[in-house]
């Protein structure tokens, strides 16, 4: 295949109607995902609901909010909300996703949708059968590069993909209490960072072959350091995340006729440069292509609401581009490296 002169443009999206949003648990990322919302997009901000009433209706007010609810259960049985986005801890998912799904509202679940594969597909399972959309809020799936490198990957222009590699990771002091670090909130860096390296891996190849993981162990007994390398067939994937050591965040996609880097941080608005080759023995082509055009970055969550109401507006009961089949497939990688690392970590200490 020759080599690329230019590159794709992303596709906005095109929600047909604006949705109400009621939000549960209103912390730092509800905060981002309420300025997004409000500055970039034409939907509402309905409601926002909290076990403590105080606590919602100071969210509201910071925000512009007209519905504050103490319970949860208020919020889900509103008519004045369409769609639920669950910003709790990860181990918060599973209850208060059915208990909106239940009352029939559509969910937007932060990432990870649930602890467990297990639990990720009760979820989904779930919502179909009520019949509305269940979507994990994995938002880099949603950015305009990401469209890009959709667009290229199905052209082949990096020909037959061999390696995709991707890291995400941070140093976080070692506190007990916080939820990085608590197991009872499903703590640990696989299911907090690692999940989006594993998750661009995914985009890519799809669900492995096997997982081989390797890493450590905080005290309180959750993984804070893992390296996982992901079975192909003809391929491989390759994901490190911690909460002890920063990470370079990046993320490269190989193949045989070249690759694509998403300029660091990969996980949010960033860039591509797309080398491609037409003989081993001449110059490539590079491209470039610059997506930072979100102020803060976080701007762009509007990114996957606006993507969210579309495929509501279509009916639709799953993400086209982040299938409930591929959401589960994540987690239950997640799981099955966390796994080898504890019980590595438990055999070396017996």
């Amino acid at each position: 295949m020759p080599s690329l002169t230019t590159l794709p443009t992303p596709r906005p999206w095109a929600p047909e109607r604006s949705l109400r949003w009621g939000i549960i648990a209103p912390g730092y990322i509800a905060g981002y995902f309420a300025g997004a919302i409000n500055r970039r997009t034409d939907h509402t901000l309905a409601a926002v609901g909290s076990r403590s009433l105080e606590r919602s209706q100071k969210f509201a007010a910071e925000h512009g909010i007209a519905l504050a609810f103490g319970s949860y259960e208020e919020l889900v049985s509103s008519d004045d909300v369409d769609a639920v986005y669950i910003a709790s801890p990860h181990s918060a998912h599973l209850d208060q996703a059915l208990l909106a799904i239940e009352a029939g509202k559509h969910v937007l679940v932060e990432k990870p949708l649930a602890t467990t594969g297990a639990d990720a597909a009760r979820i989904l399972e779930a919502a179909r059968a009520k019949g509305v959309l269940a979507m994990e809020a994995m938002w880099t799936r949603y950015l305009p590069q990401s469209d890009i490198i959709r667009q290229l990957l199905a052209d082949g222009a990096l020909g037959e993909i061999t390696s995709v590699a991707a890291d995400f990771g941070f140093a976080f002091p070692f506190t007990p209490e916080h939820r990085l670090y608590d197991p009872a909130q499903a703590g640990g860096a696989l299911l907090d960072a690692g999940i989006y390296p594993v998750s661009f891996i995914s985009s890519v190849l799809g669900a492995p072959r096997s997982v081989h993981a390797v890493g450590s162990v905080a005290p309180s007994g959750v993984d804070k350091l893992a390296l996982v390398s992901l079975d192909y067939d003809g391929a491989v994937g390759t994901a490190l995340t911690s909460l002890n050591g920063w990470q370079p965040i990046n993320a490269t996609i190989s193949g045989t006729e070249g690759r694509i880097e998403v300029h660091r941080e990969f996980i949010q608005p960033s860039g591509l440069t797309v080398t491609t080759y037409d003989d081993f023995m001449q110059p490539p082509s590079v491209l470039e292509w610059d997506g930072r055009d979100y102020d803060p970055a976080y701007d762009a969550l509007s990114c996957e609401a606006d993507a969210f109401a579309e495929f509501v507006g279509k009916g639709l009961l799953e993400s086209p581009i982040h299938s409930h089949a591929e959401v589960v497939s994540v987690v239950d990688t997640l799981d099955r490296a966390r796994t080898q690392i504890l019980t590595a970590h438990q055999e070396a200490q017996s």
